[in-house]
């Protein structure tokens, strides 16, 4: 996951080209043939009948283990691509760690991931005691793999890596747990991203010598990997897509415009069918699309097969639709189909339909150096990214990152328990909770980094303070929860005038003894005790005729 960019023409100019030339073709006819039973339909006017469960929009926040065998190596995010990048720092560290890419690829990394400390159980009982109400676990990322017991993916985890069923483990520890489980898909886009796979190097001692991406079964023979096809990991029997050889293009590619190599129908039906598969075998509640929009669209209805047949088999198991799916970028049309999703990036309004910022306390993969030079995420930081993106109508995701091994490390699980500590004060102004008129005031929302339509605007703003105030409603209470503690212990809330209503009682969360207001046309002015109750962030809890 990383910073991507619209074609040129958007979404919409693709869209158009697309539908224009679908129908009579074998992939249209093969959707009419898939079609599921229920009432949304393979097409963004039918999914815009979908309306957002109100367990998510209560639960407000969530948890995310986004690990897989690129936590192996503990040398950051997209390390799959990143190894066959001659040069880079990720290429370095594998030549010196594993060897040469034409020697050790990633598929040997794979071998060597086994997962042999995790303990979903002790994790997802973590996770709950700091207060997450959903938790998503990753199903495949862009290397290939998927996680979990695949009729359509030989390279999974029961049968390489850690032979083991990862998602079946993460799903019983999570209903173990009372969590909703979600699962990530990322692997829509293996077919574009592995292409640094088909390269070599373009100088030193190995020159010339091909990475691994380009074998095939018969050069498996009497290894480790016999019987295994490695196309059906790295899928690049293609050609490159167009300025492949620049790294950064894929971004601008990331919705498959700009010269990427079109997937084959064969790479697409593959697809599909593993993430049906995936929906029917563990039953998510809720699915996050590393992708523009849906996966592979727009030049292919898959996920737009798949969406309806995830809000359908919703419908038919609880009776009512609860599944909830989260889509980027997504055009205002969209944004009434799924849950719109912001990467590391958050809102600067209160957006009219719920919405998810996910983000990480590290990289996405782990990576050691965070750990090392104590680069994590405070918990501060989280716990405000939570109260600022739930006054807007948001969720809050957050991974974790663990390492190869399924740990977590000790720096992290000091975040996720201060994390709890601050939930059990005050989690009654997150959980259930409705924005009110305003979403706050105060300094920072003047300096607030624009939202572009990729996201990545986190902490780019100014830092949150004392006089920074944010606001969600619950009922006929209104919370007003101040994002620093004033050294002077006099708290000014200026939208609370009286022109905005009367303010009867006010209660500090975790505080027993009374609170002394005044309120007054220049606001409600707050007399706070002498002692903090707890950290990061405090809640007041205000009643009277204002909501």
């Amino acid at each position: 996951m990383k910073r991507r960019t619209l074609i040129k023409g958007g979404i919409a100019g693709l869209a158009s080209l697309y539908v224009s030339n679908l129908y009579g073709s074998p992939l249209f006819n093969e959707a009419i043939a898939k079609l599921p039973i229920g009432p949304f339909k393979p097409n963004w006017a039918s999914l815009a009948q979908y309306q957002v469960p109100d367990w998510y929009r209560d639960a407000k926040f969530g948890i995310w283990a986004h690990w897989g065998p690129q936590c192996q190596p503990e040398r950051g995010d997209w390390y799959a691509r990143g190894m066959y990048q001659e040069g880079s720092d990720q290429y370095k560290y594998h030549c010196e760690k594993y060897g040469h890419p034409s020697k050790f690829g990633f598929k040997d990394v794979i071998n060597e991931w086994k997962a042999e400390k995790w303990d979903p159980d002790a994790l997802l009982a973590l996770y709950k005691k700091a207060g997450a109400k959903y938790f998503m676990a990753l199903a495949n990322h862009h290397d290939n793999l998927d996680l979990y017991d695949s009729k359509h993916q030989k390279w999974n985890s029961t049968r390489v890596g850690p032979k083991k069923d990862i998602m079946a483990g993460w799903a019983r520890a999570a209903k173990k747990q009372g969590l909703p489980l979600g699962v990530s898909v990322h692997a829509a886009h293996a077919w574009r991203w592995y292409e640094t796979a088909q390269r070599s190097d373009k100088s030193g001692p190995m020159a010339g010598v091909p990475y691994d991406g380009k074998l095939s079964p018969t050069d498996g023979k009497g290894t480790w990997w016999q019987g295994f096809d490695p196309q059906e990991l790295y899928a690049q029997n293609h050609p490159l897509s167009e300025n492949s050889l620049d790294d950064g293009s894929i971004h601008g590619q990331w919705n498959w415009g700009n010269g990427a190599s079109p997937p084959s129908k064969e790479y697409i039906g593959n697809f599909y069918d593993r993430t049906i598969d995936l929906i029917d075998k563990y039953e998510p509640e809720m699915i996050y699309f590393d992708d523009t929009a849906l996966p592979l669209w727009p030049v292919s209805d898959a996920g737009l097969r798949i969406a309806a047949h995830m809000y359908n088999k919703s419908i038919k198991k609880h009776g009512k639709l609860k599944a909830v799916i989260t889509g980027k970028i997504l055009d205002e049309q969209q944004r009434k189909c799924m849950v719109w999703d912001i990467e590391r990036g958050q809102s600067n309004a209160i957006e009219p339909l719920a919405w998810q910022t996910d983000t990480c306390i590290g990289q996405w993969h782990y990576d050691r150096r965070i750990y090392d030079n104590n680069h994590y995420k405070s918990s501060k930081t989280v716990i405000h990214t939570l109260i600022d993106v739930v006054s807007k109508n948001g969720n809050l995701l957050l991974n974790v990152p663990l390492r190869g091994d399924g740990s977590i490390d000790d720096k992290e699980l000091v975040v996720v328990e201060e994390i709890g500590d601050w939930m059990r004060i005050n989690s009654e102004s997150i959980y259930a909770t409705r924005p009110w008129k305003v979403f706050g005031e105060g300094p920072a929302m003047e300096s607030a980094a624009p939202l572009s339509a990729q996201g990545f605007n986190e902490g780019k703003g100014k830092p949150f303070g004392a006089s920074d105030i944010r606001f969600v409603k619950k009922g006929q209470v209104l919370y007003a929860t101040m994002l620093g503690w004033p050294k002077d212990r006099k708290a000014l809330i200026k939208t609370l005038s009286t022109s905005m209503g009367k303010v009867e009682r006010i209660s500090l969360l975790g505080e027993r003894n009374a609170i002394l207001f005044k309120q007054n046309a220049g606001g409600l002015e707050i007399e706070l005790p002498e002692l903090a109750p707890g950290k990061s962030a405090f809640v007041f809890k205000i009643e009277g005729n204002i909501v």
